[in-house]
């Protein structure tokens, strides 16, 4: 037994021909273009190995008529063709009506014209797109139902199916997956489509926010979903079944999760927060008619879409299927194929192993250049507090990755000691000792690095002076929040304000504000020092608006305790949880790369959004937190470096959080 198979080198196609090899003494006459012949080919030898040989391309396509098979390339096929089977199709929410039409309408006439040549029986994929936006129940023996066609997907899915219906002379059968996911079995898919554009998304949300947190989304319409598996399963048995022709059958989930539900199963997959509270999209409907139309058309909400979308990889129209509420009758589809024991599965049974495959291989970061080494290389990047903690270890991965990196801090010894390391590596780096705390000495460190270096790439606001105070030990120290904000703000202030001209001007450049957690958590006993830091914080979220679309990226890392000088003289810091140097430096790097706008833990993210919650709660929290820790007592001249178990619990539960 022989088939024609259009798409054979489609996500379906190949799953099908997996089944069609398994019948004995099968052939795949697969019609494929002359420049796709050799991938194919490839494609055919790795994926069914020895049984490639009965798999034998066909040189064709389908927008010519006959699919551009000629008489002399008809009479080469065997007269044991049986079928025609026709899954080449276009599916692209991005592409026009004309160009849908060319491949979907087209290209099925053509394919219906050549098994009426051959005089075999014509198996055509189709989808339940050709439902459009049909309210309520749509049956399998239903097919033009008055069924509004707005997007050129449905609509040329319809035409094709009517192309079918009219101008195929021999028997046929109609298939109509649902939405086509991944295997049940592997999780294997090939495209970013459909529920798969919500995957980077709830993969950033894993990153950001701890898995315990209950988040509040969409229920959404009916996902019909369909993995591939089921899918070539169910057109296999239903193509050699008896006494079918002339049907159309729903391969689809008889009971669809909600888009809500469809989210949690992948949430739960990814090991991301869930959306615990979902509201129904049908409630906007109360707004008055227009309402959201007009402020969808404004500019400004336009754009901020556009922005958001894009930044997830999302296409816009996809959106048109959230609220997707038709509903597929799959009884007739049901009665043959679960007495032989096809059935799609719930997406429960399987969303883990989608989700698994599509992080291992089909994540867009896996096929980018990543490495800190291309983000850096031949770039000059100024690192102030570069001679100790998180700025040295900065500096010796921006060395390592090609970058030349710019030393500054007070100590010239210490920053020769750093040079020579970065050297003895092969690394290159320049130094410049610097008082940041003077506004004179940072407008003379401008003017000398752009004299001998010309340019800035990526600067590094590092250097910072920590002050662990309570407000009631601060009443007659004013010089504390003085010397604070002079070094944390305005020096940072001053190397921004001297180098990012140049950056706007090329067009070109990226500012890393290194901050603190306690920016977020509002710390107590570091009002100075929190102050100074958020001061730098809203400058840079101020002026980030200002720079839209001018190639300078801007990023604040809230950065948790770090063991550092700085915090030596806290002994009981000793006793606490802390970053390592180079933990908190990979913080740093990282947005050199993702050039993310803010850096911080989940537990800061939390704590942020707490506090916009229910504030009090969170100053409860920490003032207990500020009960339990000790202020600076000491003995015979050194801190006593104790910390009650209370304290130590408080520590451990609430890891990198200033005390």
């Amino acid at each position: 037994m022989a088939y024609l198979v259009t798409g054979a080198s489609g996500f379906i196609g190949k799953h099908l021909i997996d089944l069609l090899l398994q019948r004995e003494g099968s052939k795949v006459y697969a019609l494929v273009r002359p420049s796709s012949r050799d991938a194919f080919l490839d494609v055919a030898k790795k994926r069914w190995g020895q049984q490639a040989h009965r798999v034998i391309p066909v040189l064709g396509d389908i927008t010519l008529p006959k699919c551009g098979l000629d008489d002399s390339k008809l009479a080469e096929l065997p007269e044991a063709v049986s079928a025609v089977f026709h899954l080449a199709a276009l599916y692209d929410l991005g592409v026009s009506h004309d160009i849908a039409h060319k491949s979907n309408v087209q290209g099925t006439r053509h394919a219906v014209s050549l098994a009426n040549q051959l005089g075999v029986r014509f198996h055509y994929v189709s989808s339940i797109a050709v439902a459009g936006q049909h309210k309520g129940h749509f049956r399998e023996d239903m097919f033009d139902a008055g069924q509004k066609l707005d997007h050129p997907y449905f609509a040329t899915k319809y035409e094709a199916e009517a192309v079918v219906r009219r101008e195929c002379k021999v028997p046929f059968r109609i298939y109509r997956p649902g939405m086509v996911v991944g295997s049940s079995v592997t999780g294997e898919a090939e495209k970013i489509d459909g529920v798969y554009y919500a995957f980077k998304p709830i993969q950033q949300l894993r990153n950001a926010l701890p898995q315990w947190l209950p988040l509040l989304g969409i229920e959404g319409g009916n996902l019909p979903l369909a993995p591939v598996d089921y899918v070539a399963a169910a057109i296999d048995f239903l193509a050699h079944a008896d006494g079918l022709d002339g049907r159309a059958f729903h391969l689809v989930d008889s009971k669809p999760p909600h888009v809500g539900e469809a989210l949690n199963e992948f949430c739960k997959a990814a090991h991301a927060p869930r959306f615990t509270a979902r509201l129904d999209s049908r409630l906007m409907k109360i707004l008055p008619r227009g309402v959201l139309q007009v402020l969808g058309s404004v500019p400004v909400v336009k754009a901020i879409k556009r922005d958001i979308l894009n930044g997830f990889g999302i296409p816009e129209s996809a959106l048109e299927f959230i609220d997707w509420r038709t509903t597929f009758d799959t009884r007739d589809a049901e009665a043959v194929l679960r007495p032989a024991g096809i059935v799609c599965p719930p997406l429960s049974s399987y969303a883990w192993k989608i989700w698994d495959y599509w992080e291992r291989h089909m994540d867009p970061d896996l096929f980018r250049d990543r490495t800190l080494t291309a983000a850096l290389r031949n770039k000059n990047v100024l690192i102030t507090g570069a001679s100790s903690g998180i700025g040295r270890s900065v500096a010796l991965k921006v060395a390592e990755a090609g970058g030349l990196a710019i030393l500054v801090a007070r100590s010239e010894e210490n920053l020769a000691q750093v040079r020579s390391e970065i050297e003895a590596s092969g690394g290159h780096a320049a130094t410049y000792s610097c008082d940041l705390s003077s506004l004179e000495a940072c407008d003379a460190l401008v003017a000398s690095v752009l004299r001998d270096h010309g340019r800035v790439d990526v600067l590094v606001n590092n250097a910072g002076r920590s002050i662990r105070r309570s407000i009631s030990h601060s009443y007659d120290r004013f010089h504390d929040y003085e010397r604070t904000i002079r070094l944390n703000y305005f020096g940072s202030l001053k190397l921004i304000l001297g180098f990012l001209p140049g950056m706007r001007e090329r067009r070109s450049g990226h500012i890393i504000n290194v901050s603190s957690i306690g920016v977020l958590t509002n710390a107590p006993r570091f009002s100075a020092y929190v102050a100074s830091k958020a001061a730098l914080d809203a400058l840079t979220r101020c002026i980030a608006s200002e720079m839209m679309g001018e190639g300078v990226e801007l990023t604040n890392v809230y950065m948790p305790l770090v063991r550092t000088p700085m915090i030596s003289p806290t002994k009981i810091y000793e006793l606490l949880p802390a970053l390592s140097p180079e933990e908190a430096a990979e913080m740093v790097l990282g947005p050199m790369v993702t050039h993310d706008k803010r850096v911080t833990t989940r537990l800061g993210a939390f704590t942020e959004a707490a506090y916009a919650l229910a504030p009090r709660l969170v100053d409860r929290v920490m003032g207990l937190g500020y009960r339990v820790f000790p202020e600076h007592t000491r003995t015979e001249g050194k801190e006593a470096a104790q910390v009650s178990p209370e304290g130590m619990a408080f520590a451990y539960l609430l890891q990198g959080i200033h005390w």
